[in-house]
This record gives C-alpha cells, structure tokens and sequence, in this order.
C-alpha cells in the first residue's frame, strides 16, 4: 500500500506522540469529519455527510474505549460522549445541521480542555 507524504507524516506523528497529544489528535479528527460531515448536509450531499459523521462517532467511541475509569471525571466523560454520539447520530439520520452544531461545541470544549492540561504551564504547575 503506498502512502502519501501526508500519510507519513502522520503515522509518524501518532508512534512518536505523548498520551495527550494523542488525545488531542483524536479530538481533531473527530472535529474535522464533523465539520465535514455539516458542510455535506448543507449543500444536501448526504453520501460525504454520512462518511463524515460516521468518522466522527468512531473516534468518539474510540475516546469513550480509552476511558480509564478508575478516575471519576471518567463517568462524567462518558456521558457527555454519549450525548455528543447521540447528537452525530441525529444530525446523520434527519440530515440536520444543528444536531451536528451541538456536537461541535462539545468537541471543542473537550478539546480545548485537554489542550490547556497539554500546555508547558500546566505541566510545570503539577511538578
């Protein structure tokens, strides 16, 4: 199978990349196929819109797989994945955009949260 530079690059990225910053990727390319995923729903290109949504909802339950529930926070992570899975699901079977908005949000959230436990302040703050 050959790969592209860009396929390189990121397998690269994910062998070498720390716990978080994996997170992190799984965040992004849960956003980005959302965002993908409402971009084909409103110009009504429901084949790509599929393809997107079903992307993201595997990388949410890749996130709710990866869950370690020996934390507390775990349980609360849990729900709000379920809820944004809920939220993918409904805009994917009703062709909605605002389903997808919500879901959007959260991902955002989620991920903006993680990006500030990833930042050198944060880790010098817990040494």
């Amino acid at each position: 199978m050959l790969y592209s530079p860009y396929q390189t690059y990121q397998q690269r990225s994910a062998e070498t990349a720390t716990p978080i910053q994996l997170v992190l990727m799984l965040y992004d390319g849960a956003i980005r196929f959302t965002r993908q995923g409402m971009e084909a729903t409103a110009i009504q290109n429901y084949e790509q819109a599929n393809l997107g949504y079903c992307k993201a909802e595997a990388i949410v339950n890749e996130l709710m797989a990866s869950l370690n529930f020996s934390y507390p926070i775990s349980k609360d992570l849990v729900r709000i994945y379920e809820y944004v899975l809920h939220q993918l699901i409904q805009a994917n079977v009703y062709k909605k955009t605002a389903p997808a908005e919500e879901a959007l949000h959260h991902l955002m959230e989620l991920r903006d949260a993680w990006k500030q436990i990833a930042s050198p302040s944060s880790i010098q703050k817990q040494a």
